[in-house]
């Protein structure tokens, strides 16, 4: 491989990572959702779990408690993507959202062992939450 080709596969390996890394930040922008993924939290007796969904799910990976009765919390700002058309087969809802707002889904009690599984209509864009 020549000197030049080696020089432009280097910088488009740089520039990738680049635009991952800011579009990750920039998605959770105005979701009010930290980096740190902490996105679940039980409060009078209900378990709320809060996903963003703006140029993709975020979280992509939660883990919550199984056996505490469970609401989904998915937030939007300015979501104009696939991602505001959400699917969860497993609990029946489909619902295009709106493009900025709140969309609480009530998941019931949730087992031990089986996940909760969203996704874009499309499949391009999905989220899977845990349950311990």
């Amino acid at each position: 491989m020549n000197k030049a080709a080696s020089i432009i596969i280097a910088l488009g390996l740089v520039l990738g990572i680049g635009i991952l890394l800011v579009g990750n930040s920039r998605n959770n922008a105005g979701l009010g959702l930290d980096q740190a993924g902490q996105n679940v939290e039980v409060r009078d007796g209900f378990q709320y779990i809060t996903i963003g969904a703006k140029g993709g799910y975020y979280p992509k990976v939660s883990t919550a408690k199984a056996g505490i009765p469970t609401k989904l919390i998915i937030k939007t700002n300015g979501t104009y993507d696939c991602s505001a058309a959400l699917v969860i087969r497993s609990i029946g809802f489909q619902k295009v959202l709106s493009q900025t707002g709140e969309e609480v889904i009530d998941v019931g009690t949730p087992v031990a062992g089986t996940p909760l599984r969203g996704t874009c209509s499309m499949g391009m864009y999905n989220f899977l939450i845990n349950f311990d």
